[in-house]
């Protein structure tokens, strides 16, 4: 495989081709199984909801929280490296799932290591994707990557569906072979550097060594905590705390539309909504791409969340109708939000692009985590109270009110800020 393309180049590269290939399958993999766990938890295991949330809660916070260890990996041991330790820990999670058929323990054990790998692979990869470009190629890759995860995603779970619950040992057997044979292949891509250059496209080589190493030295909570204070710090409209809303929004769709649409329609249905949800990820997103990187960051906020607003909302009238547009109204918030937000983040970062989507994955993982704790227990109340719809429209108002106070918050820091600079120049030294 030839090495990664020039700034200037429009053409894909073999590299390029082959981890956006790679992409697809696991996203294949993971989605036969992943969108079914909570059932799995809940009917097969009778596990409270209660504990369901917290599981998905902590697995969550794992595997997005994850890319700052992600990301320090990378800056010590390199991408290409950091995608085949990714993957070889997700192929054994998948694997453990066999014997975790019979033992609860041994099965949520294996979902964390499948969201251990996740986490380190998800900012090695985006960060060799879009090695060596520009800003003008940036929004195009990235959405190309993400039409190649949710093309896996579409395909997924409907190819999964007769077999999740008849015949898991066999589909979880499949999916770790699949993970063997795809980290095999990342054996052949050429080493590549992560010049980040997110803010300046001419950042020095030696500068963005010195911050791999300096990320490598903080894994675990040192580089946890320092990349939320370097993510928020100063920043107007700061992307990692949209994206933490964001994200915090949709994984409630995410944890729980399984619990919420299997009972009321069928697996098949389940299935072929979140397949439509996913084709139009893939269609829509790098149609999008360009005018969304034109598109002000907070009109695409707007956008965004009163998308997610609304069809949480359309969720709540049930039935194959509302949850079909629902989820279609969810789709493109989540084109809007998660994209824009990548985008404004590297734009507004000199740091390694991988030390970018580590910070980015954390902030994920933090709305994730929020998500799936009071999710749970929200959704075991409605549920308790046979008002399971109500449980989409606090979701809803959600989407209107946490996004607005924090408008308001960060509009007030500023003026504070700019209130305190003219004393703060005559203080004494």
């Amino acid at each position: 495989m030839k090495g990664p393309e020039s700034a200037g180049s429009r053409t894909l590269t073999g590299p390029q081709l082959f981890l956006l290939g790679g992409s697809f399958l696991i996203t294949l993999g993971s989605f036969a199984v992943l969108p079914y766990m909570s059932v799995l938890l809940h009917d097969r295991f009778g596990l409270g909801l209660g504990v369901v949330g917290v599981v998905l809660a902590v697995a969550s916070l794992v595997q997005f929280s994850g890319g700052v260890v992600g990301a320090a990996l990378a800056a010590r041991i390199g991408l290409r490296a950091t995608m085949l330790v990714a993957l070889a820990v997700r192929t054994a999670g998948f694997a453990a799932f066999v014997p975790g058929l019979t033992r609860p323990v041994v099965a949520v054990a294996a979902l964390f290591l499948v969201s251990c790998g996740a986490a380190l692979y998800l900012p090695a990869n985006k960060a060799y994707l879009v090695a060596g470009c520009g800003h003008e190629r940036r929004p195009g890759l990235l959405a190309a990557s993400g039409s190649a995860f949710n093309a896996g995603i579409a395909l997924g779970p409907p190819a999964a569906a007769p077999f999740v619950l008849t015949s898991p040992a066999g589909l979880f057997t499949g999916v770790a072979v699949l993970f063997a044979l795809v980290g095999a292949g990342h054996v052949l891509l050429p080493s590549v550097a992560d010049t980040g250059g997110g803010v300046e496209d001419t950042a020095v080589e030696g500068k963005a060594v010195e911050d791999r190493a300096a990320e490598a030295d903080g894994v675990a909570a040192g580089a946890v905590a320092g990349a939320v204070a370097g993510a928020v710090a100063g920043s107007r409209l700061p992307p990692f705390a949209f994206t933490v809303l964001a994200v915090y929004v949709f994984m409630f769709f995410q944890h729980y539309l399984a619990l919420y649409a299997v009972p009321r329609t069928s697996t098949a249905f389940y299935g072929a909504v979140l397949m439509g949800y996913a084709i139009l990820l893939v269609v829509a997103q790098p149609l999008l791409a360009c005018r969304l990187a034109a598109l002000p960051y907070a009109t695409a906020l707007r956008l965004g969340f009163g998308s997610m607003a609304a069809g949480t909302a359309v969720l709540a009238l049930g039935g194959r109708a509302g949850i079909a547009v629902g989820a279609v109204l969810l789709c493109l918030g989540e084109i809007v939000l998660f994209l824009k937000n990548d985008l404004e983040a590297l734009a507004r970062s000199a740091a390694p692009s991988a030390t970018v989507f580590g910070r980015q994955r954390l902030a994920a993982g933090l709305g994730a985590f929020a998500a799936a704790v009071v999710g749970g227990q929200l959704y075991g109340v409605a549920e308790r109270a046979a008002a399971v719809p109500v449980f989409w429209l606090v979701v809803s108002a959600q989407a209107v009110v946490l996004p607005a106070l924090m408008v308001v918050w960060v509009g007030g820091s500023a003026r504070r800020r700019a209130g305190d600079g003219p004393v703060a120049a005559h203080r004494p030294r």
